[in-house]
């Protein structure tokens, strides 16, 4: 897209607030890399975002900053996702530092045990809300609703493997997506 010094600026500010002021990890922040990157700043459409976390999601590694890191190079090459990815993992690291060199004195004080208590359940609904939107935009179907139903009961009270629950999806969608390309190819001959 652009790769001018305040370009990365911008880029860099973006992702660093995101990490800077995102409570429960990851997920949570899809929804403000959302906001961000395609409703504020337009650098997306809603159809790249989404597969964007699709891969990110399937690759090794933590999806907010595996998001980022595809939103940086996707706009601005190898240089945005490193610029992208330090704005976003640079106010965790330094949260955490302070965090952990205080935490021993902390850790067994009712007030921190009770405020831990009420952040969990703001985090589930920080986690909810962007799958919510994310099944909108991925626009699922009736039809397709078992995919993601299955694939959660599979990895929850079973125990399977992600990366399987993707990989079989991922076969599932393309034997879906066959019929409708035999018929667009018969419908043209």
């Amino acid at each position: 897209m652009t790769s001018g010094i305040k370009f990365y600026i911008e880029l860099f500010r973006s992702f660093f607030k995101i990490g800077a002021f995102t409570i429960g990890g990851g997920y949570a922040m899809i929804p403000l890399i959302q906001d961000e990157v395609v409703s504020r700043k337009g650098w997306l459409d809603d159809e790249e975002f989404l597969n964007m976390i699709a891969i990110a999601q399937s690759a090794p590694g933590v999806i907010a900053i595996n998001t980022s890191i595809f939103v940086g190079y996707r706009l601005a090459g190898f240089k945005g996702a490193v610029v992208a990815s330090l704005g976003s993992a640079l106010p965790s690291f330094l949260i955490i530092l302070v965090i952990a060199s205080c935490f021993a004195r902390f850790k067994n004080n009712e007030w921190v045990e009770r405020a831990f208590m009420g952040i969990r359940p703001a985090v589930v609904a920080l986690i909810v809300a962007p799958v919510w939107k994310m099944g909108k935009s991925a626009k699922i179907s009736w039809r397709t609703l078992w995919i993601p139903v299955v694939t959660a009961l599979l990895i929850w009270r079973m125990n399977v493997s992600p990366i399987l629950c993707v990989a079989v999806a991922l076969l599932v969608g393309i034997l879906m997506a066959l019929p409708k390309k035999d018929n667009k190819n018969k419908n043209n001959t």
